[in-house]
Parts: C-alpha cells; structure tokens; sequence
C-alpha cells in the first residue's frame, strides 16, 4: 500500500458508507453522498470491506469504488 497512497491522503478518513436496509451502500465523501452501489457491486464491496484489517483499507476500497469522480475543481463547503 506504500506506492498507493503516497501523500496519505486516505488517513483523512475523507469516505464514508452506509448500508441501508435494501442492501445499497451510500457512500460519502466529507458527508456529502456521492454515489450509491447497488446489487452485485454492493454485496461485492460489503464482502471486501469485512475482509479489510484496517481503516485505511476500507478508504481505499471506498476511494475505488468512487472511481474517478474528484477532478479537483470541487471545492469543500465547510
């Protein structure tokens, strides 16, 4: 994981999901919802995230699943 986050920008804890009673996953990024999986990609990354050791893993796994969504022009609102 060294060469993957190089700046430690996962450390942040900037994502987080939740997992609603039909089985989605929402999941966020510094609160605000930004993509929602649902059926086999749910099931899948719930499969993945129970078999992460640690908090950086499942940031990791939630900044894949993002895909490419941040292309640096958004800006935070605080």
């Amino acid at each position: 994981m060294k060469n993957i986050d190089k700046r430690n920008r996962l450390n942040d804890e900037m994502f987080s999901y939740q997992l609603t009673k039909d089985q989605a996953v929402l999941i966020s990024w510094y609160g605000k919802q930004i993509k929602v999986l649902k059926g086999k990609a749910a099931a899948k990354f719930l499969a993945n995230a129970e078999k992460a050791e640690t908090d950086i893993d499942i940031q990791l796994l939630l900044a894949k699943a993002t895909g490419n969504f941040k292309r640096g022009n958004e800006k935070r609102s605080l």
